[in-house]
């Protein structure tokens, strides 16, 4: 709208195209403090600089609009504050603007020209230039990043500040290289990490990286590659688009980058590229007809109608990116028909020519000759781009810089001598200055930290327009419901090299890219800390963590408890144990002068009982938190009592072999010892050698408490540790042996008719204690250790329930339900015939 109302309006006046304008002279203006420019106004691409034998002048052919409406910029901010009152009062702003072809050999001239001595064209060479009065105060421009980083060593060799509006590269941010430089547009290292953070918002990590073959290109996409990899997002393909009328060679090499971008599952092309190259790589890409992608643009070609109006481009997909915001100017484009308006007036041609005579015209040639033929219909177009303002804010920096360098204030500036670059670069560092109400700042290296808005190009007839979708300011905002994409229902695209990995897994990189990676899942025992770990993290050893974890837990103390279902049924069978041998001891002390007592061994057997219940008893040492009391004493508890009992029962073994197997001469003499004293010193001999086998035990290898972190997987177990298991196997070795002599002295002996069979119930238990025990062995060494506790309790119960079944408890239903065989003859026979007893004969029991 604003370009047709300049249009109408410029037909009003009577302008035609035909018509030369004096606009190339406007660009010249005579001040107290002269301030440069270098600006694009036209192109020298055609002129065969690769060629060139001789440092002759260069022609520039073509005219570039944008370029001359950012000189008109700078003109008009320096005309606004030469009227102002409140910015260098009583003081006038000059300007100096040049062409620079957008080479380095056509810039360097105006350069050169700038540096020379005030009201002429040389340069002196001094040995200090601290006095060196040039002819500008300071330089706005040039626009390109490959141009600044050449005129920025130049200047900064004299210490002229130097404000760019368009050069972005962050080596300009080096302050020892370029300590006069300043810009008042972003360093790209600003848009690279915008551009990284859109990637991983919009959740893009598999990207192709594009950049131009010239400065801005080769160091936005360093940039942009080492913060894209510090992100874990993976670069696929890179490469670089050479400038046109380059080798066919070098762009050969475009159509195979493009021939695998396409082949490659990579749906996001970001292109750090000048105009120029982007224009060649589209042009490219859309003749090798390159499947639509998302491409993420560089502010360079943005914004650029070279691109934009390329014929397919509304093909080539999704175009988003980020541009600088500033302040607008409304006013600009009246002023740019004002400027037009006053190049067609002859009179005002001829009052500049009056005014201010062209002296450096025969060095450096006429200024802009494509300038006085342009129209306003070719400038509309860009009166409003984003970069206007930025030429139009230098001026304020350092007019404001200028302004306290003289000590200015609202009445006027003090006179002194002239200032020289090097004072006003002083007074230029850290710098903060308003411009159209926003307020800017030099930071330290000379950067304007400005806020971005993401734009996306959405199609209208042959030309995009740029749509706002988002903001950054040092975080990005996305607006999600304002995108739109060229897939089929307006998905997102999706760009990744494999898909993203669940809870609890973690990647195994598969080639050379990071993103391309096999989800492995996290084994017990370990977690994934984070979504971009590469290995499971091992959980401490006092936690635990199941399978696809993604935290730990603590481990809990666990040990044989006694609330635990198997232990209760232990215990029961333990009650059940002890009241049987309560019952048979009860019934045989009562009935201690009955012969089935006393040929049981009368004192004897109800000592074995007793120990027979101490070794029931000693079972409620397992259950519990085991302490190293604990653990010292169930060995030693439950193998004493149980040599006491085996012992009793060998002797009545013993008996029965002598009464029967042996001579009578023999059997008297050895039942005598077999009996009384005797018998009890061989108790105790058993006892003591048993109790001098549990104390080597726990003296050479005594039981410990271990908490064993690893055996279970969510517990800490906490058990009593055997530490020789043929010291363990030894303590047992003496209540063996007992037994085994019990066994062998009544297996094979024949009971007499009419006599009480002992031997059979001897033979019996002794099966059962040896059936207990060696069943016992390999079930305790292959349980888990958890549960051993459980099986050698559960061993010593059934072992002693074996023996009382066996031996005791058939003698207690003899003394309950069988009175009439409770006699002398019955269970003595010949001892108490020999005593004088008569007995009643009776059928073999």
């Amino acid at each position: 709208m604003a370009g047709l109302m300049l249009l109408s309006l410029m037909a009003l006046l009577g302008l035609g195209a035909g018509a030369p304008l004096c606009l190339s002279r406007q660009l010249r203006m005579q001040g107290d403090y002269v301030l440069g420019g270098l600006f694009p106004l036209g192109t020298a691409e055609d002129t065969g600089l690769s060629d060139r034998t001789q440092p002759n002048a260069t022609v520039c052919t073509r005219f570039s609009s944008l370029g001359l409406l950012w000189a008109l910029a700078m003109k008009m901010a320096v005309e606004e504050v030469n009227n102002r009152s409140t910015l260098l009062p009583g003081l006038r702003l000059g300007y100096d603007l040049f062409d620079t072809c957008s080479e380095p050999v056509v810039a360097m001239k105006p350069s050169l020209m700038f540096m020379a001595k005030a009201g002429s064209c040389d340069i002196a060479a001094y040995c200090n230039y601290t006095q060196y009065q040039p002819r500008v105060l300071a330089v706005i421009g040039p626009h390109s990043s490959e141009l600044a980083l050449i005129t920025g060593k130049f200047f900064s060799f004299f210490l002229m500040p130097q404000v760019s509006y368009g050069a972005s590269t962050d080596r300009l941010s080096n302050r020892e290289t370029f300590p006069s430089f300043f810009r008042t547009v972003s360093s790209d290292r600003v848009q690279a990490v915008a551009m990284v953070e859109l990637l991983q918002e919009l959740g893009w990590n598999w990207v192709a990286a594009v950049g131009s073959d010239d400065e801005y290109g080769r160091q936005g996409l360093s940039l942009f590659s080492s913060l894209a990899n510090a992100r874990g997002i993976c670069i696929a393909h890179e490469g670089l688009v050479p400038l046109p009328h380059t080798s066919s060679l070098r762009l050969g090499t475009v159509q195979g980058l493009l021939h695998q971008v396409n082949q490659s599952s990579v749906q996001v092309v970001v292109l750090f590229s000048s105009t120029r190259a982007a224009r060649t790589l589209f042009s490219y890409s859309i003749h090798c007809r390159l499947s639509p992608k998302v491409w993420v643009a560089s502010e360079a070609w943005l914004t650029s109608d070279l691109v934009m109006t390329l014929p397919g481009m509304a093909e080539v997909g999704t175009v988003l990116g980020f541009l600088q915001q500033g302040a607008p100017i409304p006013e600009f484009p009246s002023y740019v028909q004002t400027c037009l308006a006053l190049a067609a007036d002859p009179a005002f041609c001829a009052s500049l020519d009056a005014e201010q005579p062209g002296l450096e015209e025969h060095v450096v040639g006429p200024r802009c000759p494509q300038c006085d033929h342009v129209t306003l219909e070719a400038m509309s177009a860009g009166l409003l781009h984003h970069q206007t303002f930025a030429a139009y804010a230098a001026v304020y920096g350092v007019a404001q810089a200028l302004h306290n360098t003289l000590l200015c204030n609202a009445s006027g500036c003090p006179p002194r001598d002239p200032v020289r670059p090097w004072q006003l670069l002083e007074n230029m560092y850290n710098l903060t200055f308003r411009v159209r109400g926003l307020a800017l700042q030099f930071d330290a290296r000379g950067n304007v930290n400005m806020d971005y808005d993401l734009k996306l190009w959405v199609w209208r007839d042959l030309k995009p327009e740029l749509r706002t979708v988002g903001a950054f300011n040092g975080r990005l905002k996305v607006w999600h419901s304002q995108m739109s994409w060229h897939t089929p229902g307006n998905q997102r695209p999706v760009s990744q090299c494999s898909r993203q990995c669940g809870e609890g897994q973690v990647r195994r990189v598969k080639g050379f890219h990071s993103c391309c990676y096999d989800c492995v899942d996290c084994k017990a025992g370990t977690y994934q800390r984070s979504p971009d770990d590469l290995l499971c993290t091992q959980c401490d050893q006092n936690q635990w963590s199941p399978d696809r974890s993604t935290r730990c837990f603590p481990r809990r103390l666990t040990f044989l408890a006694w609330g635990q279902p198997a232990v209760l049924v232990l215990l029961i069978l333990l009650a059940l144990a002890l009241g049987l041998v309560l019952v048979a001891l009860g019934l045989f002390i009562r009935h201690r002068d009955s012969p089935l007592v006393q040929a049981s061994g009368g004192p004897r057997a109800c000592f074995g009982l007793a120990c027979l219940g101490l070794v029931c008893l000693s079972v409620l040492l397992f259950p519990g938190q085991p302490g190293p009391a604990s653990c010292l004493a169930q060995q030693p508890l439950l193998h004493l009592p149980l040599t006491g009992c085996l012992s009793t029962l060998f002797l009545q073994a013993a008996q029965i072999f002598v009464g029967s197997e042996l001579p009578s001469s023999w059997a008297d003499q050895l039942r005598r010892c077999l009996q009384g004293p005797w018998a009890w010193l061989l108790v105790l001999l058993a006892l003591l050698a048993e109790a001098a086998l549990c104390a080597w035990y726990l003296v050479a290898f005594p039981p410990e408490v271990v908490t064993d972190w690893w055996v279970l997987p969510t517990q800490v177990l906490v058990h009593c540790r055997v530490r020789s298991w043929i010291s363990f196997g030894l303590v047992h070795a003496i209540n063996a042996m007992l037994a085994f002599l019990c066994f062998l002295g009544t297996f094979l002996v024949q009971s007499r008719p009419g006599r009480y069979n002992g031997a059979r119930g001897l033979t019996f238990a002794m099966l059962a204690y040896f059936i207990t025990w060696i069943s016992f062995v390999p079930l305790f060494a292959n349980v888990h250790v958890a549960y051993q506790p459980t099986v050698q309790m559960a061993a010593i119960l059934l072992c002693a329930l074996g023996i009382l079944a066996t031996f005791h408890l058939p003698k207690c239903y003899l003394l309950l339900q069988q009175l009439e065989l409770n006699n002398p003859e019955f269970f003595l026979g010949d001892d108490a015939r020999g005593q004088g007893s008569s007995g009643s004969g009776g059928k073999e029991t």
